[in-house]
């Protein structure tokens, strides 16, 4: 998965914990290739008017990452760049681990962690 961040000291939602392998480049780095052959693309909001500079095509499996949920600019300027979510800082995390995986075809997901409750009572 591809993370677009000008900030590559920060984790934007918090993905650090996921076992999907993430290549974190700074919006002028990352190749077209990358771009397009990316299961998943997540691009950090402050990284945003240098991501529209490069003039990328619409593709699916974009996700912006808000870093401000006051951001009221969100949903149109991600309409712009054809993302298909917006999340912000701690919210929608496990949607988006799920999508992650489905996007990988579940090959970095650890089942046990998905088994923690109580098993169900038989009837």
């Amino acid at each position: 998965m591809l993370v677009i961040s000008d900030h590559p000291d920060e984790d934007p939602l918090g993905l650090l914990p996921c076992p999907v392998p993430l290549r974190r480049l700074p919006s002028p780095l990352f190749s077209a290739g990358e771009y397009r052959l990316a299961p998943l693309v997540i691009l950090d909001d402050r990284s945003y008017s240098a991501f529209t500079l490069r003039h990328m095509p619409h593709r699916p499996g974009l996700i912006l990452a808000l870093s401000d949920p006051g951001d009221e600019t969100a949903h149109p300027r991600a309409a712009a760049i054809g993302a298909e979510a917006v999340l912000r800082t701690g919210q929608g995390l496990a949607w988006l681990h799920l999508r992650l995986h489905e996007a990988t075809g579940c090959r970095y997901i650890r089942w046990e962690d998905l088994l923690t409750g109580p098993p169900p009572s038989g009837t």
